[in-house]
């Protein structure tokens, strides 16, 4: 590896690098003429869309096979590469799976994560890190929430990340000096973002509803509110975040929240389908002009505990940083719409 580097060209290493935020992040530090590094796990590495875009950038990324639990492989590809920035993208990110493995959960979400930053930082002391934080931290804290609103975590996946944050971000940048960073990222989807998250399978199921491929789309509670925004343009804000002269960490969102049965109604028009919906909680459903059911609530993908508002106020990132979002929740579903759509068809 050592004979590939480019001693002019700034080296970045990213974990999670075949996720969305990766793939995105990759093509954004392209265009910036980084070479990019990054660690990927051929047994969960299933996003075919961001392989797809991280192969056509070809010789430009470096995929390197391994598990970011793997302290050793970690403290050789430092040795190996000496990187002047990391970003940390990988984590068990489902929050409703993070319910049935919390000690998986918080084993690489927080206790990988600090092995990692130690292994860094013994071989490049002055490496920049980011470290992907989340909204879920926040848990049942009221909105609109900013960088000074308490935490208050209910799910295993939110209080991993808390502890990431808290006990190594926190901790290192002001005991230790190192530049450490995190960006708190509230909801962000795109047409690359996994089937496991429920506006995938809102786009991916409705779609095949269109097509005649599945007679219905099955969700949990509709009520939820969440602030959903492009991935492209959260990726940017990484950037940003990592290659400010100090520093800090910042909320990232867009202010601005809608319902799953939002993104249900807004996925339906952008397929053509005319829905209109009856009956109240668990016995909720959305029909057609004929009464066709198209979508149901199946009480069986509710959460044991469920936050029901999410919005992120990011006047911080966008005092600083300048940073604002491009793609607005419309735009958002139109694209995911119509790469599903051009998937199936």
């Amino acid at each position: 590896m050592k004979d590939k580097l480019n001693e002019e060209k700034k080296r970045v290493f990213i974990t999670g690098i075949t996720g969305q935020d990766g793939s995105y992040l990759s093509e954004f530090l392209a265009k910036k003429n980084c070479e990019i590094f990054g660690l990927t796990s051929k047994k969960y590495s299933d996003n075919a869309v961001s392989m797809a875009a991280l192969k056509k950038l070809g010789a430009q990324v470096i995929l390197i096979d391994g598990d970011i639990t793997d302290t050793g492989l970690l403290a050789k590809i430092f040795k190996d590469i000496k990187p002047h920035e990391i970003y940390n993208l990988a984590a068990i990110s489902s929050v409703s799976e993070s319910f049935k493995v919390p000690e998986k959960v918080m084993e690489v979400n927080f206790h990988a994560f600090k092995r990692l930053v130690d292994e860094a930082i013994t071989v490049v002391p002055k490496v920049r890190i980011y470290q992907a934080s989340s909204s879920e931290m926040f848990g049942q804290a009221s909105a609109p929430q900013n960088e000074k609103t308490d935490f208050r975590p209910v799910s295993p996946y939110g209080k991993s990340k808390l502890r990431a944050y808290q006990e190594v971000v926190l901790e290192y940048r002001r005991k230790k000096g190192v530049h450490i960073c995190s960006g708190i990222m509230f909801n962000h989807e795109s047409p690359r973002r996994g089937e496991g998250f429920v506006t995938s399978k809102i786009i991916t199921d409705l779609s095949k509803v269109k097509l005649g491929l599945l007679a219905h789309l099955e969700l949990g509670n509709l009520d939820v509110e969440r602030d959903w925004g492009f991935a492209g343009d959260y990726v940017k804000a990484m950037y940003l975040i990592l290659n400010y002269d100090k520093a800090d960490d910042y909320v990232i969102a867009t202010g601005k929240s809608h319902t799953v049965r939002d993104f249900v109604n807004e996925t339906a028009k952008n397929l053509g389908l005319k829905i209109k919906w009856r009956g109240r909680g668990e016995k909720e459903e959305a029909v057609d002009d004929n009464g066709k059911i198209l979508v149901k609530v199946n009480p069986i993908f509710y959460r044991p505990k469920e936050l029901s508002v999410t919005i992120g106020d990011s006047a911080k990132a966008r005092k600083i940083l300048g940073w604002n979002p491009v793609v607005n929740f419309e735009g958002l579903v139109k694209m995911m719409v119509k790469a599903a759509m051009e998937h199936y068809v």
